[in-house]
């Protein structure tokens, strides 16, 4: 016998239907932020799609101020919090256990705290940072024939264990390969202002002027690649100019020949998703939402596929 179906109701179809949902979403950088902007379009398009009450957080990358604000978060009791996993599981597992108890969910993007999630819930949206960083990393080998004994300079900040994941995963791809990596230290301050690398880089550069190659932790950074290669005198494309993410700076890096090579983990979504899994959970009782973001890779050849958009702050 065949099994009748029994058509959904239309009134199910529910417009605006996460307007009773209070949420506090982390964008992570500060306002206007070359990556965090994109994040924020992503949040933005989310809150206008289901109607959710949005509070949007900005904290310019800083961890402490990042600990801070999910206090200030959980003591306002919203419905969920989208919450930027850059301060690592030792600073957020006693704030989720807290955030469960009170019964707000969480959702976790950019930076994923899988020990906090296993214990106290949420989903992460996000690149996972150990492959993307390794495949960047194989990835430059191959497209710029580097070779042993090939000079590469990686700028991170590496007193941030649960952070640097993904650049940590790229110098070991690069270290495999037989390649010299020198370590170059970020500050989160960086990103909100990648002029104030350039000190660094310099002289990172000119301790090393064999360098063939130099990856940054973000696309702030990368789309910076111009002034830094500028200051020091180099010509597009002596130093190959390899990252993370895209933003207008880095379509127009690379339309001038600046950049050569980014690994995009497409930061809208990373706006977007967290909001539709809070609203999932909160207003139908689903499940947290767990996507890999990572996109595969932006070379030469194929930038103008994604330039338009990336103008807009949308990739």
């Amino acid at each position: 016998m065949a099994l009748s179906t029994v058509p959904a109701s239309a009134e199910a179809l529910r417009d605006k239907w996460c307007k009773d949902v209070h949420i506090r979403f982390f964008v992570g950088g500060a306002e206007g932020d070359a990556f965090g902007s994109i994040v924020y379009n992503g949040a933005k398009q989310a809150a206008a799609d289901t109607g959710a009450q949005v509070d949007y957080i900005f904290s310019g990358w800083q961890i402490e101020k990042m600990v801070q604000q999910l206090r200030e978060a959980i003591a306002a009791a919203p419905n969920g919090i989208a919450m930027m996993g850059h301060p690592g599981s030792a600073s957020i597992q006693p704030l989720a256990e807290e955030a469960a108890k009170a019964g707000i969910k969480m959702e976790y993007q950019n930076v994923d705290v899988p020990d906090v999630r296993a214990k106290f819930g949420g989903g992460y949206v996000g690149a996972n940072l150990d492959p993307q960083g390794r495949a960047l990393g194989e990835q430059a080998v191959k497209q710029f024939g580097l070779k042993s004994g090939d000079t590469a300079l990686i700028i991170a900040d590496w007193s941030q264990e649960n952070r640097v994941i993904r650049e940590a995963a790229t110098a070991k791809a690069l270290e495999d390969a037989g390649l010299k990596v020198v370590k170059l230290n970020a500050t989160p301050e960086m990103a909100g202002d990648p002029n104030l690398a350039i000190p660094v880089i310099s002289a990172g550069l000119l301790a090393n002027p064999e360098t063939k190659l130099i990856a940054y932790p973000g696309g702030q950074m990368l789309g910076n690649a111009p002034v830094y290669m500028q200051t020091v005198g180099k010509k597009p494309g002596e130093i190959a100019n390899i990252g993370f993410d895209t933003s207008p700076q880095i379509v127009s890096a690379f339309k001038d020949g600046w950049v050569q090579l980014t690994s995009d983990q497409q930061p809208f979504l990373q706006g977007y998703l967290p909001i539709l899994s809070l609203c999932g959970q909160v207003a139908y009782g689903l499940g947290p939402l767990n996507v890999d973001t990572g996109a595969g890779f932006v070379t030469p050849d194929n930038y103008k596929a994604v330039a338009d958009l990336a103008t807009e702050g949308l990739r």
